[in-house]
């Protein structure tokens, strides 16, 4: 059941966005990711990675991008680590700090990711995401 469009009631802070978007990343759910956004919602990867487009435009783009990526690689998230939340002078913005740890199927070799992600939230939905990942990390934990 999707809870893309909470009531008054169910409005969510900035921090519990973030947790549901880790969880997402855990769960490996692109629909749990995407029902986070605002539907004209952006996330980008200002770093350029290979693999990695430089921004998805809109929930439906999260989704459909997130489900492609997740999809093409049997890359499993054991944990998210290392979480460290820094609030801001704006309410709706907070900088997230962490580290992902991963295993590649079959052999089961693990790597870390360490991410920033900075995040505005806004009536409950993310309405932009600055992912700022090590994209050199996952290019060689895929062997590239």
């Amino acid at each position: 059941m999707s809870d893309s469009n909470p009531g008054p009631s169910a409005v969510r802070a900035p921090r519990e966005v973030l947790a549901r978007y880790h969880q997402a990343m855990r769960d490996k759910s692109a629909d749990d990711l995407a029902d986070l956004y605002a539907p004209d919602g952006l996330h980008e990867f200002p770093f350029a990675s290979p693999g990695f487009p430089p921004r998805y435009e809109g929930r439906e783009e999260v989704r459909a991008g997130y489900r492609a990526a997740w999809g093409a690689t049997p890359v499993r998230v054991e944990a998210i680590t290392d979480v460290t939340v820094h609030d801001t002078g704006d309410p709706e913005v907070v900088i997230a700090e962490h580290v992902v740890v991963a295993t590649l199927p079959p052999a089961g070799d693990t790597f870390t990711v360490p991410g920033l992600l900075v995040m505005r939230v806004r009536g409950g939905h993310i309405v932009r995401v600055r992912d700022y990942l090590d994209g050199l990390a996952v290019a060689g934990a895929r062997g590239a």
